[in-house]
């Protein structure tokens, strides 16, 4: 995933630039930046923060840099933003997206121009360096721009930081948000909605799919209108989207509230206690537990002040060791209760197991499992959800081999279907096998009524895959 913050003001810009890019901090994990023009032409700034949070390593950056004009990014995997020089001028450039295509569109340059990438650590293409490439194909930003969106397979939204605007673009299909913001002197473009609230900027709309505007401090301009097919991530309110966020004017943490209750609705176990994995389970377990009227009670607490975030390291067993020296135990709220657990979802298994063991090991008699959202069939074509090396690394893709045996071509239909017998037992294997004593997914129809904008409008791929 990643986020991105820029701002057009008629005063210096880099105080808002900056609160605004922090306020992102959750979408990404690996590299973050900022980029200005003002009087003495662009000024950039990128640094690492696996082990190091955005304000603390851009805090001699915001003091030194000057411009009003800038945006800022934080990303999960590429350095960005970027300063190119191309005939279109120099300019900045950010991205937040997935190209499935890469190859096909770096060999599809080279053979027409010769270009040349710089690798990054690994052999890899830094995607917001070939979506600059690809928009120096052509006459113009604008074009360039376009012609991005229609050649790239998966999802780009892209910032381009010029001496004179800001052009923000939303992805072809709305797959992420772009939220404008205004106040007296200037605009903002930014991820999550809620991240230009305490700057002082009041909402000014949200762009379409495919829109392209023009940002300056007196207005926004549109300069490419919005599509009519949207297919934003469903998975922003189950889990990326921070609580006080909205998207399409729908909030994250009220949509949580009423999939909790939609688990509710469809539950006959009786616990003690409802708990939500923290963070992201901790909403859903409220709306649950006021559906059900349950007791709601946090069994463990994430300790979370010297401990990073437990998905940063590349290396599975880092992360599995993080996860679990940052859950500390509350013993008089677990011994001897029958707990019912929310997580936002099961990746791949092993975190949500080590929860379960942990709580076992502190007294727990049972422990029944609710993932707020349908159980991932299929891996994200479009936004990085999870950075797998393969589909097999999804629990429910290990379980379906099981059952399948080695055949070559798998209908996984039957997989996402919750009526389906493939469906219960692909479901009863999983619980088995992470030891649960019992497993029940949200079903794709209660989740796409919690957020309440149709499924034509929602991308579900990772559980049905429909595109």
């Amino acid at each position: 995933m990643g986020g991105f913050f820029g701002v057009a003001s008629k005063s210096d810009c880099v105080f808002d630039l900056f609160f605004g890019t922090d306020y992102h901090s959750h979408l990404g994990t690996r590299r973050a930046g900022m980029a200005v023009y003002g009087e003495n032409g662009f000024d950039r700034a990128i640094h690492n923060i696996e082990n190091s949070p955005f304000r603390t390593k851009f805090e001699k950056d915001v003091n030194s840099m000057k411009g009003n004009i800038g945006i800022g990014c934080i990303s999960d995997y590429e350095p960005q933003p970027l300063i190119v020089r191309s005939h279109h001028g120099t300019y900045a450039i950010s991205t937040v997206g997935k190209i499935n295509n890469l190859e096909a569109i770096v060999n599809e340059l080279f053979s027409n121009n010769h270009s040349h990438f710089l690798e990054m650590s690994g052999g890899d293409i830094n995607a917001t360096e070939l979506v600059a490439s690809v928009i120096n194909q052509k006459d113009n930003i604008i074009e360039g721009i376009q012609y991005a969106q229609e050649i790239i397979d998966g999802s780009m939204t892209i910032l381009v930081l010029t001496e004179k605007c800001i052009y923000a673009a939303r992805d072809k299909f709305g797959r992420t948000p772009v939220s404008l913001g205004r106040k007296e002197d200037g605009f903002c473009a930014a991820f999550e909605s809620f991240s230009f609230l305490n700057l002082g900027y009041t909402p000014y709309r949200e762009l379409g799919p495919g829109e392209i505007v023009a940002i300056q401090p007196e207005a926004v301009v549109t300069l490419a209108k919005p599509g009519s097919k949207m297919r934003i991530c469903s998975f922003l309110w189950v889990y990326y989207g921070y609580p006080s966020s909205s998207y399409e004017g729908l909030s994250v943490e009220k949509m949580r509230y009423k999939c909790g209750a939609f688990l509710a609705k469809r539950d006959n176990v009786k616990p003690d206690i409802v708990a939500g994995v923290p963070d992201s389970g901790t909403a859903h377990a409220v709306g649950y537990a006021n559906e059900s009227g349950i007791p709601f009670s946090r069994p463990f607490i994430k300790y979370t002040p010297t401990w990073p975030r437990s998905f940063m390291p590349t290396i599975q067993s880092k992360r599995n060791l993080i996860a679990k020296m940052k859950l500390i135990p509350v013993h008089d709220l677990i011994e001897n209760q029958s707990l019912l657990l929310i997580d936002d979802s099961i990746v791949r298994g092993t975190q949500l197991r080590e929860t379960t063991n942990f709580l076992y090991e502190s007294g727990a008699k049972e422990v029944h499992i609710r993932p707020a959202c349908p159980p991932l069939v299929y891996a994200c074509k479009y936004l990085n959800f999870s950075r797998s090396s393969s589909e097999m690394d999804l629990i429910t893709r290990r379980i379906i081999k099981e059952m399948e045996g080695d055949k070559i071509h798998v209908d996984l239909n039957p997989y996402a279907d919750p009526d389906s017998d493939s469906y219960k037992e692909m479901v009863a294997r999983i619980c088995k096998q992470l030891n649960f004593t019992s497993l029940a997914f949200q079903r794709l129809d209660d989740l796409v009524e919690s957020i309440g904008i149709g499924k034509e409008n929602l991308c579900t791929y990772c559980f049905d895959g429909v595109e």
